[in-house]
């Protein structure tokens, strides 16, 4: 079996705008984030983006693990950053009984499914905080930071 990838070649320089960001400082942050990802790779990789810019990190595999976490976790919990799909419980599902224990706690979903996919089958709530995977660490850092300044 062949599979053949066409990309478009792209032939102009970088943009003045994406070298500025590029640049740009993201500040270093303290807050307590609960990572559920059920990728072991995408799982470490995100922890690790988080504790290098000051983010305490939680993690779980799966929606049951994070809730056996966030139950025995009596401090606050920022922000849940959790898959939208994992196995034996939805990240919607989640987020719901989540908040059963952590009230104050923002919701970032992330999924490997297009923006328009997850909308089509309703997975997200109207208005839900969503990234993208694969996802570049200035993003991951950038959306974590907008969702907890809400």
């Amino acid at each position: 079996m062949t599979f053949h990838v066409y990309l478009p070649r792209v032939v102009e320089p970088l943009s003045e705008e994406r070298k500025l960001i590029l640049k740009e400082k993201i500040p270093r942050r303290n807050e307590t984030v609960l990572l559920a990802e059920d990728e072991e790779k995408v799982r470490r990789l995100a922890a690790g983006i988080l504790e290098k810019q000051g983010y305490k990190v939680l993690v779980a595999s799966d929606g049951e693990e994070s809730l056996s976490v966030c139950r025995e976790y009596k401090e606050p919990i920022q922000l849940l950053l959790t898959d939208v799909m994992m196995p034996k419980m939805s990240g919607r599902d989640l987020a719901k009984q989540f908040g059963q224990y952590h009230p104050e706690t923002k919701v970032l979903y992330m999924s490997g499914y297009t923006d328009n996919a997850i909308a089509h089958y309703g997975v997200l709530e109207e208005g839900g905080e969503y990234l993208q995977k694969p996802f570049a660490v200035d993003a991951l850092l950038r959306k974590v930071g907008e969702v907890l300044a809400d």
